[in-house]
């Protein structure tokens, strides 16, 4: 079973009420071979949201307690980020997902590219705080990127 991204499966539920479908994952979940997720809501989030960035140090910060997701207004929204993070690990360890496809540059769903904590729009290598849990757990995680050259360059 593969886990995704809620917002690449089509669902409005990224933090401005849009989504990013992907064709591909929209199959993926047709087809019964994937589940949606959005770490963010089962973090207790709604939607809209405020945007929010990780603030003095890593994903592997925020889960060690050195740092923080904080909102753009300032509100540290952290312990929800961390929250979501483990809802997310616990449905797919219920599922037995061994692949997990989320939306890049998400200070959750980040795999290789997050914002850098200063809302200027501006990306570093890093990964949100639910792909430092899956990994801790070794569960491989991709982008939308790296899930569509895997799907355009396998064969059949």
């Amino acid at each position: 079973m593969i886990l995704v991204s809620s917002c690449l499966a089509g669902m409005p539920v990224r933090y401005n009420g849009t989504s990013c479908g992907l064709s591909a994952i929209q199959s993926l979940i047709q087809t019964k071979k994937a589940v949606p997720v959005c770490p963010e809501l089962l973090g207790g989030f709604t939607t809209p949201r405020e945007p929010a960035e990780i603030v003095g140090g890593s994903a592997e910060d925020v889960l060690d307690g050195t740092a923080s997701v904080i909102g753009k207004s300032g509100r540290d929204v952290t312990s929800l980020y961390i929250q979501g993070a483990y809802q997310t690990l616990e449905k797919a360890q219920e599922l037995n997902a061994t692949v997990v496809v989320l939306k890049e540059s998400s200070p959750s769903c980040g795999s290789s590219m997050i914002y850098n904590g200063t809302f200027q729009g501006e990306q570093v290598t890093g990964m949100g705080v639910t792909t430092a849990l899956l990994r801790r757990h070794s569960i491989k995680v991709f982008s939308e990127e790296e899930y569509k050259l895997m799907f355009e360059t396998s064969p059949g």
